[in-house]
C-alpha cells in the first residue's frame, strides 16, 4: 500500500509545473558536488570520448558532449520553436494586443543586458564576445519558482512571464544564429533551406504525418552543423513548418509536443545542466566574478533584465499602447522581470559559443549560476512580500 501511495506521490510530482525546474536545480547541484571531487576526471574522460561514424563523406564522429549540446539541443529547441509557433497561432502572441507587451517587455529585457555587458567589456578582447550571455531567460526556471507561490500571483502575470521567455528565446535564437556561428559554408546551408522549403511545401499540401516532417529534420539538422551556423536552429527549422490550427483539436504540432515535453523537461535539460555546470570551483574562477566578464554576466541579468523589461512595459503603458496583465501591480512586475534574470540554461549556451578558453566558459558558466540564483530568491521574495502587503492593505480595508 505505501509503495502505491509512494507511486502516485511520484506521478503526481512529475505533473506538476514546477518538477521539471527541481530535476534541473538538484543536477546542478550535482554537477557542482561531481566536479569538486575524484569523480570529476573520470566523467569528464566519458564525455569528451568520440563516438559516430567517420568515412569520406559522412563525418558523425564527436565527444558525447557534442552529441549532447549539439544533437540533444536540437529537440530542446525543436520543443521551443512549437512553443513559439503555438503561441503564434493560437496563444498569447496570436494578436497584437495579447503579444504587444511580452514582445516588447522581452526585446527591453535583453537589449539592457546585453548593453551593460558590451560597456563593460568592449575595450576586453578576450571577453567582448560574450554580450549575449545575460539576454536569455530560462523559461523552465523562471516558470518553477513563481509557480511556488501558487495563487499568491494572478494568473495572468505566469502567462505574461511565459509569453515573455518564449519571445526571448526567439531572440536568444536570432543572436545564436546571427553572431555565434562559425564562417558560413554557403553549399550546406543552401541544402538545408532546400529541405526547409520542401517541408513549408508539404505543410501547405495537407500532410500530417510527423515522421514526414522529423525524417527530413534529421537532414536538415545534418547541413546546418556543417554549415557553420549552430545546429540547434535546426530544431526551430522544422517547428516552423509543423501543422497546426487554431482550433481545439489536436495538431501535429501540438501532438508532437506533448510526446517532446517530458523527455526534454525530464532527460535532455537536466543532463545538459549536468554536463555543463561540471565546474571545479577554485581562486581563479572565484576571481572571476569581481571580473569585468563576471560583472557583466550578474548585472546583466539581476539588474538589467529587471529594469528593462520594467522600464519598457512602463513606457508602453504610459502611452498607452499596452496594458499590464489583469490583477497585476507595478511591484509584482518588477519581480517577475527579476525572475527575467534566470539565465540558466540558453545563458550557459551562449557562454560555451562565446569563448576559446576554457577558464573563461567555466568564469561565464560560474557567473551565469550566481546571478540565476540570485534573480530567483530576489524575484520570489519581492513577489511573495507585494503580494502578502496587499493581502494586509484588503484586510485592513474590510475591517
Amino acid at each position: 500500500m505505501s509503495k502505491l501511495i509512494n507511486l502516485t506521490v511520484f506521478r503526481e510530482f512529475l505533473k506538476s509545473s514546477f518538477a521539471g525546474g527541481i530535476i534541473l536545480f538538484s543536477c546542478v547541484i550535482l554537477a557542482l558536488i561531481v566536479a569538486n571531487t575524484s569523480l570529476y576526471t573520470p566523467v569528464m574522460d566519458f564525455l569528451m570520448r568520440e563516438v559516430g561514424v567517420e568515412t569520406d563523406h559522412i563525418h558523425l564522429k564527436y565527444s558525447w558532449l557534442l552529441w549532447l549540446n549539439d544533437g540533444l539541443m536540437a529537440i530542446f529547441f525543436l520543443l521551443v520553436g512549437l512553443e513559439i509557433k503555438r503561441e503564434i497561432v493560437e496563444g498569447e502572441l496570436s494578436s497584437p494586443s495579447k503579444a504587444i507587451l511580452p514582445i516588447l517587455a522581452a526585446v527591453g529585457g535583453a537589449l539592457l543586458p546585453a548593453l551593460i555587458y558590451f560597456l563593460l567589456n568592449k575595450d576586453q578582447e578576450a571577453t567582448a564576445h560574450g554580450w549575449g550571455i545575460p539576454m536569455a531567460t530560462d523559461i523552465a526556471f523562471a516558470l518553477a519558482v513563481i509557480t511556488l507561490l501558487g495563487n499568491r500571483v494572478p494568473a495572468s502575470l505566469k502567462i505574461f512571464l511565459a509569453a515573455l521567455a518564449i519571445v526571448d528565446d526567439l531572440l536568444a535564437i536570432l543572436v545564436i544564429a546571427l553572431f555565434y556561428s562559425n564562417g558560413v559554408h554557403a553549399t550546406y546551408l543552401f541544402i538545408a533551406l532546400g529541405i526547409f522549403i520542401f517541408l513549408i511545401l508539404l505543410n501547405k499540401l495537407g500532410v500530417k504525418a510527423l515522421w514526414a516532417y522529423l525524417v527530413p529534420g534529421l537532414f536538415i539538422w545534418y547541413f546546418i552543423h556543417h554549415s557553420g551556423i549552430h545546429a540547434t536552429i535546426a530544431g526551430i527549422l522544422v517547428a516552423m513548418t509543423l501543422p497546426t490550427t487554431p482550433d481545439d483539436q489536436e495538431s501535429p504540432l501540438e501532438k508532437l509536443e506533448h510526446m517532446l515535453t517530458k523527455p526534454v523537461n525530464f532527460l535532455i535539460i537536466p543532463l545538459f545542466a549536468f554536463a555543463n555546470t561540471l565546474i571545479p570551483i577554485h581562486a581563479e574562477m572565484l576571481g572571476g566574478l569581481t571580473s569585468t566578464l563576471g560583472i557583466g554576466i550578474i548585472v546583466g541579468l539581476i539588474a538589467g533584465k529587471s529594469i528593462g523589461i520594467f522600464l519598457i512595459c512602463f513606457v508602453a503603458k504610459q502611452l498607452k499602447i499596452a496594458k499590464l496583465p489583469e490583477g497585476a501591480n507595478w511591484k509584482q512586475l518588477f519581480g517577475v522581470g527579476l525572475l527575467g534574470g534566470i539565465g540558466f540554461t540558453m545563458s550557459i549556451f551562449i557562454s560555451i559559443l562565446s569563448f576559446d578558453d576554457a577558464l573563461l566558459v567555466e568564469e561565464a558558466k560560474f557567473a551565469v549560476l550566481v546571478a540565476s540564483l540570485c534573480a530567483g530568491i530576489l524575484g520570489y521574495t519581492l513577489l511573495r512580500l507585494s503580494t502578502e502587503s496587499d493581502h494586509a492593505a484588503n484586510a485592513g480595508i474590510i475591517r
